[in-house]
């Protein structure tokens, strides 16, 4: 059936804008003026006023992690609940009490970050959750994902003492010569093993619903790194649970999968499976290797090349060596896989770059697409090999809303005059594409934007963080259409409102253009379409 959208503001991936468009089938038809798409109607066609509202291209995170947010959404909102460690400590005791844990089950909750608390400047301990819950195992998962606090019950359960080894990659939290309960990068494995994993029904319990929180936000597409949520959980499954929820015709969100392992055996018998990028359907692909390169800046453990200039102790974790990256990057660029990576500090970049050249000395390719997921903390001469090697840049201008008021506490004035540089990538011809990293942001879009455009904090109380890097409107919202279909090999199928195109699009209450700065995180969604087909509104 053909169906004309008319008297709206659309922009269709190019300026000026436009006022109409038709969709037949679950691809567009034309855009171009109202009168010219009321022509095309037919006898059946259905004709639906905009009544002046915005109309774009549907929103692609370029860089989430769907599964997460599910398992996220079932358990305690610590994010909600970050003003302090008391208030923390109460959402915990609360959710526990509506929500008893029994049979091994443990209490769960992510979210918390201690940079918003008000009433200590500490990360939380073991002994701060056991005033929370002492019976039963709890696991707190800093927003960063980067860091998590146990109770003593879970150490109890870990096994884990003062002579507990070292992970590689990771750090065992002690104080006083005892396990604090905080667990860093690495060391998280060891906690996440240790609870009790979902089957796959549960798995699409928890795709379902984050694919109808991201629809409300406008997401249409999802490039997502799931393998990792539960290590537990053999990929075949989480596959399988997309790909069943596809059939059945519940699958909401176009995924594009950020394919994560660890060491080069699994990689390889992923790739022997027949799984390489591009593989599968328009509603779930196969995308590139995903690596974690680096930490975090909240929990100091992003990898710098210096130390941390609020923590001369240290100068972060490199979650793998330079030898374990470069041949599991090398393995996927010779067997014609995109490959992304994870890395926020400069030290971490340096690797990685290094990674790609060697793969790429060895191993030609003209359209890799290879990319640096974050890319925040870099240098000048960074930039240029960034440039020179082709290489994409999954940014999260939504992280400005925390990381402009810790940055240059972090790393020093003179690294972060020179980080989060993403308008000098594009202007040196880099695509840059854009997103949350969900859930350590909430998948907003509308915020993401209004962060990229202002370069402040959501709440304005600040100066902009380097104002030359702000994007403009048509940049921002390119970031999160047309770039974001390139993240995937896929800008000659989405992104745009062109004849051809897939039909996913977003109705928003305000013209993004005509909004003040300061309120795009205020426009609201009002409808959102996949494939032609209503998903929210």
């Amino acid at each position: 059936m053909r169906t004309i959208y008319h008297n709206g503001v659309v922009y269709t991936g190019s300026l000026p804008l436009a006022e109409a468009f038709a969709v037949e089938g679950d691809s567009f038809l034309f855009a171009g003026s109202s009168a010219e798409a009321l022509a095309m109607a037919e006898s059946g066609s259905q004709v639906v006023d905009l009544e002046g509202r915005f109309v774009c291209s549907g929103f692609n995170d370029s860089h989430m992690h769907l599964l997460n947010y599910g398992s996220a959404l079932q358990t305690a909102p610590l994010s909600a609940h970050t003003g302090s460690l008391a208030e923390m400590l109460d959402c915990l005791r609360d959710f526990e009490a509506a929500h008893p844990h029994t049979g091994g089950a443990w209490l769960v909750g992510r979210g918390w970050n201690q940079d918003y608390f008000s009433d200590t400047d500490q990360l939380p301990s073991r002994w701060d959750l056991d005033k929370a819950c002492a019976d039963v195992p709890v696991c707190a998962v800093r927003a960063c994902g980067h860091c998590l606090t146990v109770n003593s019950k879970a150490l109890e359960v870990l096994g884990v003492t003062a002579e507990s080894p070292q992970p590689e990659g990771g750090r065992i939290g002690m104080e006083n010569g005892q396990p604090d309960g905080r667990f860093y990068d690495n060391a998280m494995e060891m906690v996440y093993d240790a609870i009790p994993v979902p089957d796959k029904e549960a798995l699409k319990s928890m795709i379902r619903a984050a694919c109808k929180a991201l629809n409300a936000y406008g997401v249409t597409s999802s490039q997502t790194d799931d393998y990792c949520v539960f290590r537990k959980v053999p990929w075949e499954t989480v596959n399988a649970a997309y790909q069943e929820l596809e059939a059945a015709g519940e699958l909401t969100v176009r995924v594009y999968e950020q394919s994560n392992f660890t060491d080069l055996p699994s990689l390889r018998g992923f790739v022997e499976a027949g799984c390489r990028t591009g593989v599968g359907t328009d509603r779930f692909k196969i995308g590139p290797l995903k690596m974690l390169g680096d930490g975090a800046l909240g929990p100091h453990t992003a990898y710098l090349s210096r130390p941390y200039a609020d923590d001369a102790s240290t100068c972060g974790i490199p979650v793998f060596t330079q030898e374990t990256m470069d041949e599991m990057i090398g393995y996927a660029n010779e067997q014609g896989m995109q490959a992304a990576v994870h890395a926020i500090g400069d030290a971490c970049l340096d690797n990685v770059i290094s990674a790609y050249e060697k793969a790429l000395a060895e191993h030609p390719r003209k359209d890799h697409r290879h990319g640096v997921v974050h890319c925040q903390i870099m240098r000048p001469d960074q930039m240029e090999k960034i440039e020179a090697l082709g290489l994409h840049i999954y940014a999260q201008t939504i992280f400005l809303d925390y990381d402009s008021r810790v940055v240059e506490t972090r790393v020093g004035k003179e690294l972060a005059s020179t980080s989060y540089a993403w308008k000098s990538l594009m202007k040196r011809g880099v695509s840059v594409s854009n997103g949350t990293d969900c859930p350590v942001e909430l998948p907003d879009v509308m915020a993401c934007i209004q962060c990229a455009v202002t370069r402040m904090p959501l709440r304005g109380d600040i100066p902009p963080y380097l104002p030359e890097e702000a994007f403009t409107v048509q940049e921002a919202l390119d970031s999160y259409t047309i770039q974001g279909a390139k993240a995937s090999f896929e800008e000659n199928c989405k992104g745009r409102i062109q004849p051809g195109m897939l039909a996913d699009f977003v109705v928003l209450e305000q013209n993004p253009f005509e909004t003040a700065p300061e309120r795009l995180k205020d426009v609201k969604v009002f409808a959102t379409y996949l494939g032609g087909e209503k998903v929210f509104g």
